[in-house]
């Protein structure tokens, strides 16, 4: 089934899912602390930078996600980290539904204080610019206050279900 331009036809999620499966995204792991000083986070495919005057980039989590929850009630700051190709360990371990996630995974403090995940191809650290209702998700537009990158791997890749990466020629 199409969208109409008056968009009346109805989309099957599970095909929209599908069809959108061909494009691929790199994979991030948005991270903050707690109130409590716990380093707390959640795997997001769906990251772009959106402006480089003022520096913008933004990332659209399910609003009904417990980790998008923790996230925003931790406060206003968050830092996206870019994983390597060597770490769909840490995507896996980040996406599962348990409180203590970095348990096992080393990280050090950004200048702002948020989780740095160790063997992160970049990090960057943000505050919340803007955040806009999209349906099921939201789009959390944030203001890029420190950022750094790592020379070594690839980044990790997320493509028809399956992850790998990217090597350019």
């Amino acid at each position: 089934m199409s969208l109409t331009a008056h968009g009346t036809d109805v989309i099957d999620p599970a095909r929209f899912r599908q069809v959108l499966g061909h494009y691929p995204t790199g994979v991030v792991v948005v991270t903050a602390l707690d109130p409590a000083g716990t380093a707390i986070g959640m795997t997001v495919g769906s990251f772009t930078s959106v402006s480089l005057d003022p520096p913008l980039v933004a990332f659209l989590p399910d609003k009904g996600s417990s980790s998008w929850r923790a996230l925003r009630e931790s406060g206003e700051r968050f830092c996206v980290n870019v994983l390597s190709a060597a770490q769909e360990d840490v995507c896996r371990a980040v996406a599962m539904r348990k409180t203590d996630k970095f348990h096992d995974i080393g990280w050090h403090p950004s200048p702002a204080g948020n989780p740095v995940i160790d063997g992160a191809v970049a990090w960057i650290d943000c505050v919340t610019e803007q955040l806009h209702d999209a349906g099921d998700h939201h789009i959390v537009v944030g203001r890029v206050q420190n950022l750094q990158v790592s020379e070594g791997e690839p980044p990790l890749l997320f493509h028809q279900g399956a992850y790998g990466t990217f090597t350019p020629h």
